[in-house]
């Protein structure tokens, strides 16, 4: 994709997020968009640095991670297409508190700060529905911290492998494809990547997945669902 032909205005109107504005309102919001690709591995803000803005990944992945003095990191969010980050932080005036890389090739539509802040002057139900957002993504990291606190790893492993279906959702094999590296998820869900992987091991030692690289088939989601780990 083109980023010098890239319609901003008409992905705009893509996004829920800006769905309700009318044509005149997304022009106007697309006057203080800028888009920016990078490549796989690539830094897009680092902790410390201004906040004029907020993103949105049209293509590729963002990893948002912390460092721990000892250089250990923690991932703590994958963003994907259509998704969007930073917006909290823009509000603030205070710069970015975590760093964001690019996991593949990536393009960022990047929304200014006094864009954003002019049509909420102009419509207040816009901030609504950032707030709208913001609650969800909210919701989901306390969700993530009540997993750490109450789960044990398997747990959190299995968690993860059947977050998109449900236990009784049939007896077919259904195949999970990892959408990074396994040692990316294992920090995702606060675990070394060789307890990941030893978990994984356990799972298809019981007959409930099989492993293929990144390619993970879930072969009984019911009894997945239900396993105690020895």
């Amino acid at each position: 994709m083109d980023a010098r032909v890239f319609d901003i205005p008409r992905y705009l109107g893509t996004l829920p997020l800006f769905a309700a504005l009318d044509a005149d309102e997304r022009q106007r919001l697309a006057d203080g968009c800028s888009v920016h690709k990078y490549g796989r591995g690539d830094a897009v803000f680092r902790v410390g640095e201004p906040c004029d803005g907020f993103h949105v990944v049209v293509y590729g992945q963002v990893k948002l991670f912390a460092l721990a003095p000892s250089g250990q990191e923690k991932v703590i969010e994958i963003v994907g297409p259509g998704h969007s980050f930073a917006e909290a932080l823009m509000f603030t005036d205070r710069p970015y508190v975590v760093n964001a890389q690019a996991l593949a090739d990536t393009m960022l539509l990047t929304v200014a700060k006094v864009a954003v802040r002019r049509e909420i002057e102009r419509d207040p139900r816009l901030a609504m529905r950032m707030l709208a957002g913001l609650s969800m993504r909210l919701h989901g990291l306390i969700n993530d911290v009540q997993a750490y606190a109450l789960h044990s790893g398997v747990q959190r492993v299995i968690g993860y492998l059947l977050r998109d279906r449900h236990a009784a959702d049939g007896d077919e094999v259904v195949t999970v494809s990892l959408p990074v590296s396994k040692a990316t998820i294992a920090s995702r869900l606060s675990l070394t990547p060789e307890y990941f992987s030893r978990v994984l091991h356990e799972l298809e030692a019981a007959g409930l997945i099989e492993v293929d690289k990144r390619d993970i088939r879930i072969l009984d989601a019911q009894r997945l669902a239900g396993y105690q780990s020895r």
